[in-house]
C-alpha cells in the first residue's frame, strides 16, 4: 500500500482564494475583539449582540462581520455554535437516557432533549406512553446511537425540544457521520436527499452534522408491509421479518461504498474552502471529481482543491 506524506500548509486554502480573486475587495466590515465599529449616529443606534459601548465608542466583543438592520448594529460571528430554530432538521447523538427523555448532543450551545411522548413507536401505534415504555426506552434509542429528528420548539432558557413523530425521523445505522461548521449549512425545504442511480442517501442536518449512508430502495416497501397489521398474534412473525429486513439492508455493493466516500470527501472539500453546503454544491464537486477521473483518496489533495477554487461555477459561492 502506497502512502503519500506531504508537509502541512496552513495557509494553502487562503492563498488559493487570494490568487483566484486578485482584485477583489472585502465589502463587508470585518472586526476583531476590541475594534471600533464606525457609525454615524451612535447615540441613536441600537446595540445588538457582540457590541459594547465604552467611552462613547462602539466596540466589538467578538470576531465577525458587522451587520446593520435599520438602527440595529450587531456582529455576526464567523464560526458560531448552532442556534436552533423551530422546524430545523437535525442529526444528533444520544448521550444519556434519563427519566422519560433522551439527552441528545447537537453540537449546540443549548441542551436538547427528546421526550418519550415525542417519539414514533414501532408499528406506528398511537397511544399513551406507560411505565413499560419507560422501562424499554433503550430498545428505541441507547447511548451512542445517531438519530435524525426535528426541532419541535425552543424554550425561553435556550433548551431544545425534539420530536421523531414521522417515519423519516429514526435511528441512523450503517453510514458515515460528518461534522462541519453549522454556518456553512444552507437551509432548504428538503434536507433528505436520495441520489438516483447511486442508491446513496444524504441527510444534511442544520446543526452541521451530515449523515451519508447506502440506500436500499426495497427496504421501505418491506417496512410498509410489516407495518400494515398490528395484530398481537403476528408479533413474532413481524420480528422475524424485521430481522430479515435488517440483514438485507446490510448488503451493499462496493460501488455504493465508493459513492458514499466520494460524497463525504466532496463535503470536506467544501468545508475546507468555507463554501455553502447544499445539494447543488455537493453535486458540483462530486461531478468534477468524476469528470476529471480523480480517485476518492486524491479529492483532498491540493491539486483537486485548486481545481475547485478555479472553477467558475463554485467561485461565485465563496463567502468571506
Amino acid at each position: 500500500m502506497s502512502v503519500t506524506i506531504r508537509s502541512f500548509q496552513s495557509s494553502f486554502v487562503s492563498d488559493l482564494i487570494d490568487e483566484a480573486f486578485p482584485n477583489s475587495e472585502v465589502s463587508l466590515p470585518v472586526v476583531c475583539v476590541g475594534d471600533v465599529i464606525e457609525a454615524e449616529d451612535q447615540e441613536t443606534l441600537l446595540r445588538g449582540h457582540g457590541t459594547l459601548l465604552v467611552d462613547g465608542k462602539l466596540l466589538a466583543t467578538v470576531c465577525g462581520v458587522v451587520e446593520r438592520v435599520n438602527k440595529l448594529v450587531y456582529v455576526r460571528t464567523l464560526n458560531a455554535s448552532y442556534k436552533a430554530e423551530q422546524g430545523d432538521v437535525v442529526v444528533g447523538r444520544i448521550v444519556e437516557v434519563a427519566g422519560k427523555s433522551w439527552r441528545v448532543d447537537l453540537s449546540s450551545r443549548q441542551e436538547s432533549r427528546l421526550l418519550l411522548s415525542a417519539v414514533h413507536l414501532p408499528g406506528g401505534v398511537q397511544r399513551r406512553r406507560n411505565a413499560e415504555d419507560e422501562l424499554n426506552m433503550r430498545n428505541l434509542y441507547r447511548e451512542g446511537d445517531v438519530l435524525c429528528a426535528e426541532v419541535q420548539s425552543v424554550h425561553k432558557d435556550g433548551g431544545i425540544a425534539l420530536h421523531t413523530r414521522s417515519e423519516k425521523y429514526c435511528k441512523l445505522k450503517h453510514g458515515h457521520l460528518l461534522r462541519v461548521p453549522a454556518n456553512l449549512i444552507r437551509r432548504q425545504k428538503q434536507h433528505f436527499h436520495t441520489v438516483e442511480g447511486m442508491n446513496v442517501q444524504v441527510i444534511i442536518g442544520c446543526n452541521g452534522l451530515i449523515w451519508i449512508s447506502p440506500f436500499n430502495p426495497t427496504a421501505p416497501e418491506e417496512n410498509e408491509k410489516m407495518n400494515d397489521g398490528d395484530d398481537e398474534a403476528n408479533k413474532s412473525d413481524i420480528e422475524d421479518e424485521k430481522s430479515d429486513d435488517e440483514r438485507k439492508a446490510l448488503i451493499v455493493t462496493r460501488a455504493q461504498l465508493e459513492h458514499c466516500a466520494r460524497f463525504a470527501n466532496s463535503i470536506r472539500v467544501l468545508a475546507k474552502l468555507h463554501l455553502p453546503i447544499y445539494p447543488g454544491s455537493i453535486s458540483q464537486v462530486f461531478e468534477t471529481a468524476i469528470n476529471g477521473d480523480v480517485a476518492t483518496k486524491d479529492m483532498l489533495e491540493p491539486d483537486f482543491i485548486e481545481t475547485i477554487v478555479r472553477q467558475g461555477t463554485i467561485n461565485n459561492e465563496i463567502n468571506i
